[in-house]
């Protein structure tokens, strides 16, 4: 079928997030791990290329962007999305910036638009600058990440520095006046020679107004939930229908194994809410430095069936400077990444099939192509009876079965909290007749699932 919506993330947390709020439509959606090396066929309505892109070098990012968005551009795909964090993670060269106007190049296209806003998990924007909560950017959690600290929460200023034309804003006074206007403005805009345009937008209803506004256009850019109007959009004027096929729960093994590796203030108070419950071995990349992952995976293998075992290198901002001091940042980074990697393939090896991923940079083995990866979104149990077994919980699972991969809607109303412990569910399993499974090849994709 002909791809309506391409799609480029840069990373797999956000590829994920992506592609579970399009599913929500019933309409089918597929997820690649990287650009697909063979040509596109039996391609779905909505394509989504996971990249590992978000801290990669510029040159890097956008050759590796462009590789996908020929891909596809091969498989019909007319109008593009490329998906960046939430929270604008990025430095002053890039990689928002330059991968966005690298696209615009190939496609031809004078203006897109900016807007990471997902007004229902507290990242809003007004006048330009983005709040994480009831806290401008800067001021929030974001400005000590160890990779992309956020220390300004004006997006204009931010994006700035990273592209080479006009930068420009179409506040929340436009957006609120609708599509129409919305639609007056950055036609003005563009008119001015402005090519790219920070949007407002503080609630549900303006994500709306801004996809009205902007389907047409070649690309869009910002968070996932910019996006979730636009299934709806297509099915209205018949360019779409929900032709999803049902998906049956795989029959798994109980166990699973919770791998964290994001350092945010959430992911600690996460992994403090669930450690005290189960069997939790903390990765500390200066003894990985000292001693490899040798004694990470001896504990693992140590550690009894169903006990649903907590490995994480989740820690303070103060604790990963120190380790960042000592190692550099990108061996401190390496070495959890390679240990996630060795772990989630140890429990593989021995039979477990459900993986929590907590979302960060979780480094795994390549799958090979007829792997099959699920992700389900879990309901979140009540606060009363955390921490709970994660293989016990209940599935709330979404019909679609997406070229390998089954994906649910979050249920996003739920704001976030360390109580939602665990409300998301990755497995793989081995296609019936097949001798897939995680390859021994190191995969430069990060292989997540958002914990929200």
């Amino acid at each position: 079928m002909t791809t309506l919506l391409g799609c480029i993330a840069d990373d797999f947390t956000g590829a994920t997030d992506l592609a579970g709020l399009l599913a929500r439509s019933g309409v089918r959606v597929s997820l690649r791990l990287g650009v697909p090396e063979e040509p596109p066929s039996e391609t779905a309505p909505f394509e989504v290329i996971a990249l590992k892109c978000r801290t990669a070098p510029v040159d890097d990012a956008v050759a590796e962007c462009r590789a996908a968005l020929a891909w596809l551009k091969s498989a019909g795909a007319e109008r593009f999305f490329w998906k960046y964090c939430s929270t604008f993670d990025s430095t002053d060269q890039g990689n928002i910036g330059p991968v966005a106007e690298a696209l615009m190049d190939d496609l031809g296209a004078g203006q897109t638009i900016y807007c990471p806003a997902f007004p229902e998990n507290g990242r809003s924007i007004f006048m330009g600058n983005l709040f994480v909560g009831q806290q401008p950017l800067a001021e929030s959690p974001m400005k000590d990440h160890p990779l992309t600290p956020m220390r300004d929460s004006n997006l204009m200023r931010l994006l700035e520095p990273q592209v080479t034309r006009p930068v420009g804003l179409a506040d929340r006074l436009t957006v609120a006046k609708g599509a129409n206007a919305l639609r007056e403005k950055l036609d003005n805009l563009a008119t001015d020679g402005v090519a790219h345009v920070v949007v407002d937008a503080v609630a549900n209803d303006d994500l709306g107004v801004i996809a009205a506004a902007c389907r047409d256009m070649t690309l869009l850019t910002g968070g996932s939930a910019v996006a979730m109007p636009l299934p709806d959009l297509y099915r209205a004027d018949g360019s779409l229908a929900a032709d999803a096929p049902a998906a049956a729960v795989p029959d798994l093994a109980p166990g699973a194994v919770i791998l964290s590796g994001s350092c945010s203030a959430m992911t600690n108070e996460q992994v403090a809410a669930y450690g005290p419950a189960a069997p939790s071995l903390r990765l500390d990349p200066l003894r990985l430095a000292e001693d490899g992952a040798g004694p990470a995976l001896d504990w693992l293998a140590a550690q009894p069936a169903g006990s649903n075992p907590l490995i994480y290198a989740t820690a303070s901002p103060e604790d990963v400077r120190a380790a960042q001091e000592q190692l550099g940042v990108a061996e401190a980074g390496a070495l959890v990444e390679q240990a996630l990697a060795a772990l989630a393939i140890a429990a593989f090896k021995t039979g477990i099939r459900r993986f929590v991923w907590c979302y960060g940079v979780i480094f795994i083995k390549s799958l090979n192509s007829s792997a099959m990866v699920h992700v389900c979104w879990l309901h979140p149990p009540p606060a009363s009876s955390l921490p709970q077994d994660p293989a016990t919980l209940p599935w709330s699972l979404w019909p679609p079965a997406i070229a390998g991969w089954n994906l649910t809607p979050r249920d996003a109303s739920k704001r976030k909290s360390a109580e939602r412990t665990v409300s998301s569910l990755t497995w793989m399993r081995r296609v019936p007749g097949t001798d897939s499974g995680l390859t021994e090849g190191r995969s430069r994709f990060t292989l997540t699932a958002l914990i929200i």
